[in-house]
């Protein structure tokens, strides 16, 4: 196959589907290309714990991808998720050397700012500028080129374990692939589905996956807070074997076909047959049970994240709702249960301004891999797409050294 210098590939690495999504970018849209998918067994609430088994499903899902866009992949953006993610803001202030702001002022402030201490274990893996101030100015995307004394910068610090991140990027690595960047889902998921409106007048994105919940707050163009419960679809689908007496596969077949998060909305009449394990006879049960399991479920997540929105004093920025989006966000009366215990307007997330395989991948489960093409267009180097000079180990290490010297 051919290699196209033209191309963005997002890996999205989940705990249910490995994802792998190519677009070609043309003047000024991302076309996609490619979609390949392929259940995920070596991931548990988003963290490799079978390196085998992921390398296998990355191949499969980057095999496909191939076949659909007809070319070769050799390197991609990789997601990363999991309860080890934690973000905090942090701010710095510098002098200005000149009268004028410049670049270089801009670095200064920004390494102010990121001059926090992380534990060895920890990694940053994104620096997110919020806004600038000069000399009390506040509000400010872009300072370069004004005038004053003072430079202070508001940033978003995204840590996760290191050694989580680097299992991503091995197992990407052992399926033949250099990985670009390692990016958050929820930024990710952002860059697909929020609109420049939704992001500057405030949102909160959930990203409702197999094996965790990610939860990121947009106000003014900026993320202002993340946050990954260690919840999700996978919980749901327990919930339904337990209840029911069903195997995990029969569960997750019964969550899908006849799922939903509202118990009320289920006709009484509605019955769902339910295989039985050991080889009795299947069951015939009333759906309702279903929106009896499932709602409090539901109910559960949704408030764990409204307190950690509360905790964190994010709950005045929301001024335009909320917008789902993963898997489990196709769950019937899923937005209904979200308004009722946000009390916010609610809507599903699915890609927007794309062109290409829009119908294929016009899903909320799609967001992250099509966010992570968007995040690779916009943030590749110029040499266009390229395997970035040197491993992303060196990478890390370099940043480390670099943070040492500073410090010292």
């Amino acid at each position: 196959m051919p290699v196209k210098d033209n191309i963005v590939v997002g890996l999205d690495i989940g705990t249910t589907k490995i994802c792998a999504v190519v677009g070609e970018l043309t003047d000024k849209e991302v076309n996609i290309i490619g979609i390949g998918t392929h259940p995920s067994i070596g991931l548990r609430k988003g963290v490799v714990v079978n390196i085998e088994s992921t390398v296998d499903s990355i191949k499969k899902a980057v095999e496909e991808a191939e076949l659909m866009a007809g070319c070769e992949i050799s390197s991609v953006y990789a997601g990363i998720a999991g309860g080890h993610i934690t973000g905090f803001n942090s701010r710095g202030i510098v002098p200005i050397k000149e009268s004028e702001i410049s670049q270089q002022d801009v670095d200064r402030v920004i390494d102010a700012a990121r001059a926090v201490v992380i534990p060895m274990d920890r990694e940053v893996i994104h620096v997110l500028p919020q806004e600038y101030i000069v000399d009390e100015q506040t509000g400010i995307q872009n300072p370069i080129g004004m005038s004053g004394v003072r430079l202070e910068a508001k940033i978003h610090i995204v840590t996760g374990a290191v050694t989580s991140a680097h299992n991503i990027i091995k197992c990407a690595n052992l399926s033949g692939l250099d990985v670009c960047d390692i990016v958050l889902e929820s930024l990710a998921s952002g860059e697909a589905v929020l609109t420049d409106e939704e992001k500057e007048l405030g949102t909160m994105l959930l990203d409702l996956g197999g094996g965790t919940t990610d939860l990121a707050v947009f106000s003014g163009k900026n993320i202002k807070h993340t946050f990954v419960l260690s919840l999700g679809g996978n919980n749901l689908t327990n919930d339904i074997a337990v209840g029911l007496r069903a195997s995990i596969p029969d569960a997750e077949k019964i969550k899908i076909k006849y799922g939903s998060c509202v118990g009320k909305n289920i006709n009484s009449n509605d019955t769902i047959e339910v295989p039985s394990m050991g080889g009795r006879t299947p069951r015939k049960l009333s759906r309702q049970i279903l929106g009896e399991i499932l709602e409090p479920r539901m109910e559960e997540i949704f408030t764990l994240i409204k307190r950690e929105i509360y905790r964190a004093e994010m709950e005045n920025l929301l001024h335009s709702g909320v917008v789902l989006t993963g898997g489990s966000a196709l769950l019937s009366d899923v937005t209904e249960i979200a308004e009722s215990v946000f009390n916010l307007p609610t809507r599903l997330g699915k890609p927007i301004r794309i062109t290409g395989l829009v119908d294929v991948v016009n899903n909320p489960m799609y967001a992250t891999g099509v966010g992570l093409v968007v995040y690779g267009a916009k943030n590749q180097t110029k040499k266009k797409f390229r395997i970035r000079d040197g491993n992303i180990f060196n990478r890390v290490m370099n940043r480390m050294k670099k943070w040492f010297n500073d410090v010292i």
